[in-house]
């Protein structure tokens, strides 16, 4: 049975990856302490790159990362929305094990934990410059502002650009969306046209300021999330319209950080990443990307919600021009960087593994977990396990109708009086944004055959359905599972603050 679970596990792989003494497997101890750049936009569809598939737009400056580095086509967030999502990156934990779910409002009182272990305070820890520019969402109260957990300076707005006068369906219930400098809110409603292009500066002052000392930059950009703008520089641009307008100017975004690299001269001592959050927000169509061929979108377990774009670029140490189909999650990040840095370890229990052979081209790096579980919420929906994935019956939404226009949900004419925003909440989020809400039964998909899964071989594959099945048994005793009414045993509580005190 253990080598058969091997040739699964190995049954996806890397290609392009160089001989030994080419680029790519140089000793990474050499380039000392490597500053890292972090890029993440907000609801990217996994399609919506040049080198895969995007159509109507062009995204040159990414693509040569894609050429300069390698791009990992089976790269997972752990959940498929916003707070969840990045908390799962920045912790290196499962979000249901932090107790973060959904996305956090301005009416929230939880935020990440004191106790937890941020990328942002490793970096930090180990004497790097430290900022973020752009969104938080791991909390809107001033006691989990990202200058408390480890970050140096901030330009952003603390949770989504749809908490604001633009919400499609809850307008009336929101105040002017916030932008701080610092601990201190600057502007109100500001100029979300301006968004790429204010953090994209800032950014570049940033690494202009620290060229003579190590850095992480994290650089979450606002778009492509409802509601989009580009600046006038970019607007009408694309041939897709404003989306593809958007997407053009956060290209263009990743063009100047690569310039600015290459003009100090930090190229070969930077790791860049780039990822999305989740996948696309299907429901409003026009204004939202695609994650063709995979199955649905943002806030489902399907491959369209979990499964985004990554490339990572390092000269000289991570290999130039590979593909890379061995699966791994955002959770694996922060113990990958760790030990890349010489960073100090989490005290508490953390669910990601590091993938530093993977990322430097060993060719005999496989998968750094036997299985990958995606949770929505507290529920565990689906197991992956090689190229196996099994889906448990559970709800999920998917548009209603004709996709929307001009930034507006599916059956925008026909949707019901919004409910007042509250806690994490799939029916909330279905009538909320033009979804209608489905249900799956248990499914087997082969995903290096069906990756749109789309064709359920739980019937012919009884042993399979067994095996992930124990898996997901073992995971719902440390990380709980309320589809089966199983609490976990490793699970963690979210910092709370009932003070008066809020960031309005």
């Amino acid at each position: 049975m253990r080598r058969l679970l091997f040739g699964l596990l190995l049954g996806l792989g890397c290609f392009g990856v160089p001989a030994a003494g080419a680029a790519g497997t140089a000793d990474p101890a050499s380039a000392g302490r490597p500053n890292v750049v972090f890029i993440v936009a907000d609801d990217l569809g996994y399609a919506d790159l040049g080198v895969q598939g995007a159509r109507g737009f062009r995204t040159p400056h990414l693509d040569r990362i894609a050429a300069e580095g390698t791009r990992f086509t089976h790269f997972y967030v752990a959940q498929a929305v916003c707070t969840a999502s990045r908390a799962a990156l920045l912790t290196g934990c499962y979000p249901n094990r932090l107790g973060m779910h959904g996305a956090y409002n301005h009416t929230s009182r939880e935020g990440i934990a004191d106790e937890e272990w941020l990328l942002s305070e490793m970096f930090q820890d180990r004497g790097y410059a430290t900022a973020i520019f752009g969104k938080w969402h791991l909390g809107t109260r001033p006691r989990f502002l990202p200058l408390r957990h480890g970050f140096d300076e901030w330009l952003g707005i603390p949770y989504s650009n749809d908490n604001s006068k633009y919400h499609p369906t809850l307008a009336a219930q929101m105040p002017p969306l916030p932008l701080y400098d610092g601990n201190q809110v600057v502007e109100r409603d500001p100029d979300q046209a301006l968004f790429t292009r204010r953090f994209t500066e800032r950014a570049v002052r940033f690494i202009e300021r620290h060229a003579g000392r190590p850095f992480f930059l994290y650089l979450p950009h606002v778009m492509p999330h409802v509601p989009i703008f580009a600046s006038d520089a970019f607007r009408g641009r694309s041939k897709a319209g404003l989306y593809g307008d958007v997407i053009e100017e956060l290209d263009w975004s990743v063009g100047e950080i690569l310039n600015t690299l290459r003009r100090l001269r930090l190229d070969e001592r930077t790791i860049v990443v780039f990822i999305s959050d989740n996948g696309p927000f299907l429901s409003y169509g026009e204004h939202a990307g695609s994650a063709q061929p995979l199955r649905e979108g943002k806030l489902t377990t399907f491959e369209g919600g979990v499964r985004v774009p990554c490339l990572v670029r390092w000269p000289g140490q991570v290999p130039a021009g590979r593909v890379c189909e061995v699966p791994f999650m955002a959770i694996d990040w922060l113990p990958t960087l760790a030990e890349l840095i010489g960073g100090k370890a989490p005290m508490l229990p953390i669910d990601g593994r590091s993938v530093k052979r993977l990322l430097l081209g060993d060719p005999g790096a496989g998968p750094p977990h036997e299985a990958l579980f995606f949770y929505s919420g507290n529920a565990l929906h689906a197991v992956r396990s090689g190229p196996w994935k099994l889906h448990f019956p559970h709800p999920y939404v998917t548009p209603a109708g004709e996709p929307g226009r001009g930034g507006k949900p599916s059956n925008w004419g026909q949707l019901p009086p919004p409910r007042p925003i509250g806690q994490f909440d799939i029916e909330g989020i279905a009538t909320r944004h033009g979804y209608r809400i489905e249900r799956i039964d248990l499914s087997l998909f082969n995903l290096e055959t069906d990756p749109g899964e789309r064709h359920n071989l739980a019937a012919t594959h009884p042993d399979i359905v067994r095996r992930l099945s124990t898996l997901a048994d073992a995971a719902r005793r440390d990380l709980g599972d309320s589809l089966t009414g199983v609490a976990g045993r490793g699970l963690r509580k979210p910092g709370v603050d009932h003070s008066a005190e809020t960031n309005r």
